[in-house]
């Protein structure tokens, strides 16, 4: 592996609490697929880790609900040919998830008024537009 997955900041997902499972992938390699254990199933316990604050770990729980078994959040790569780079992938995408389900919640907006003098604007335009589009029947034209 090619060292500790940084979520954000100085916090990382410890190797230690990263629990690894590979299986027989359905993706490219053709007969090499049938003999290699190339997919990876990366789990990682939400619940029970010490290694996120618990700001960021109650955040990530409640953002990742409907995605935990157990507390346990699952991710599965099988892109590769190489278990190797499938490994890499489920790290980086775990740690992405990580790093996003904690983040803190935006700004919330601030509604603006339009400007009387704009809306103005638009409505004398509007009305000067439709004048035009009148002015092109043929009504009046003997």
């Amino acid at each position: 592996m090619s060292g500790p997955y940084v979520v954000r900041g100085s916090v990382s997902l410890p190797e230690a609490e990263l629990m690894w499972r590979f299986s027989r992938s359905s993706g490219p390699g053709g007969q090499h697929v049938n003999t290699t254990d190339s997919r990876v199933e990366l789990r990682f316990d939400l619940a029970g880790t010490e290694a996120l604050p618990p700001v960021w770990k109650e955040r990530a729980l409640a953002r990742l609900a409907d995605r935990l078994v157990d507390g346990v959040v699952s991710v599965r790569a099988s892109e590769h040919r190489s278990q190797w780079r499938n490994r890499e992938t489920a790290a980086v995408r775990l740690a992405a998830l990580l790093a996003e389900a904690s983040a803190p919640p935006p700004r919330p907006r601030r509604a603006t008024r339009i400007p009387r003098g704009i809306n103005e604007r638009r409505l004398r335009e509007k009305k000067q537009r439709g004048d035009t589009k009148r002015g092109r029947s043929g009504r009046d034209w003997g």
